[in-house]
């Protein structure tokens, strides 16, 4: 079986043909995925992963939208993600821009990196062009090994590359998270309900107006907007475990699989069953 799995790019993938966008996973490595891309005419749509995402622009110029505020990120621009963010991505050069990631729950860097709770206060890094540089090479040799070890080597002389920017989000409790996390909860426990404003009010114990102005302060999202990013983040997951587009449709509360297709690739850049056939042989 190979290392690597996954399946070659085709145009199609978006609604315009110069975009490009693949997913791969790697066996024996439960919680990290790579991605490239190269984007010009797409808008993705906010989304979220329960994981954090690193990586470089290579080419061109991106604008996103992180914690509410709007990024520019230039050529070898290092990209740092924490999980469960809301963000956006489109184009700013004419060009459009070309990058690398790669996404690794928090569980999997522990494990890499040796200590736990590591958090990112800044979203873009651009001062440090020679360090991008190697983050970029490194993602792309991981993208291409065969071997297990080597990836291994790879991957944590990648994260040993991000140590210097990563401070301790246990040192301190972001506000607001503890009052809304019963919310997130119950997004997470009803995916496949139709959930209501008043609901969701009703769980953080406020008016509906009042949860929406506080709950929008602290995500700088809306609460269908959080619940659409986390209906298709576990899509994501259950494509990747095998499930058939139609019944992850069902099981996250969209309409049917033509709604799946449609709010998927506006979020990751791939219809369902394509990333379904990129990260499984």
């Amino acid at each position: 079986m190979s290392f690597l799995k996954s399946v070659p790019t085709v145009p199609e993938v978006f609604e315009f043909s110069c975009d490009r966008a693949e997913f791969r996973t790697v066996t024996d490595h439960p919680g990290v995925e790579l991605y490239r891309a190269s984007i010009v005419r797409h808008a993705f749509e906010p989304h979220t992963h329960e994981a954090f995402g690193f990586g470089v622009i290579e080419q061109g110029v991106e604008r996103f939208r992180y914690r509410g505020i709007e990024h520019l990120a230039a050529p070898d621009a290092i990209i740092l993600m924490n999980p469960d963010v809301l963000h956006t991505g489109r184009a700013e050069s004419q060009e459009g821009w070309q990058y690398r990631m790669l996404y690794i729950e928090p569980d999997a860097l522990r494990d890499v990196a040796g200590e736990d709770g590591w958090w990112f206060s800044d979203a873009v890094i651009h001062a440090d062009q020679s360090r991008a540089r190697l983050i970029s090479h490194l993602l792309q040799a991981m993208w291409q090994t065969q071997d297990s070890l080597e990836f291994d080597c790879h991957i944590s002389e990648f994260v040993g590359m991000l140590r210097p920017f990563a401070s301790n989000c246990n040192d301190r409790t972001p506000e607001g998270a503890a009052r809304f996390a019963p919310v997130i909860d119950y997004m997470h426990a009803n995916l496949d309900a139709s959930i209501s404003l008043e609901d969701l009010a009703g769980v953080a114990g406020l008016s509906r107006f009042h949860f929406l102005r506080q709950f929008q302060t602290q995500y700088h999202s809306t609460p269908h907007q959080m619940l659409m990013a986390i209906r298709l983040y576990t899509a994501k997951c259950l494509l990747a475990k095998g499930l058939a587009p139609a019944l992850v449709a069902a099981a996250v509360g969209l309409t049917d699989q033509a709604h799946l297709t449609r709010a998927f690739v506006r979020r990751y850049g791939v219809p369902p069953a394509r990333y379904q056939r990129q990260v499984r042989t």
